[in-house]
C-alpha cells in the first residue's frame, strides 16, 4: 500500500508534468500557426480567443488521456 504522503507527492508530480505538457503543446501550436493569436486576442478578437480556448482544451484532453493510462 502506498503511503498517503507519497501519494500526494506523486499526484503533485504528475500534475506538474501535465501542466508542462499542455504549455509545450500550446507553444508548439503558436509556432506552427501562421496567425498570431495572442496579438489578435489583445486586440479584442473574440474568435481568436475561442480558437485558443479550444486548442488548450483539446491538448489538455490528450494529455489527460495519456497520463491516466
Amino acid at each position: 500500500m502506498v503511503k498517503p504522503l507519497l501519494q500526494v507527492l506523486l499526484t503533485i508530480g504528475w500534475s506538474f508534468l501535465g501542466v508542462i505538457l499542455i504549455y509545450a503543446g500550446v507553444q508548439l501550436f503558436d509556432a506552427l500557426s501562421p496567425t498570431d493569436y495572442r496579438a489578435e486576442i489583445r486586440k479584442g478578437n473574440v474568435a481568436a480567443g475561442l480558437v485558443m480556448g479550444a486548442v488548450i482544451l483539446a491538448i489538455a484532453a490528450v494529455v489527460v488521456a495519456v497520463l491516466s493510462s
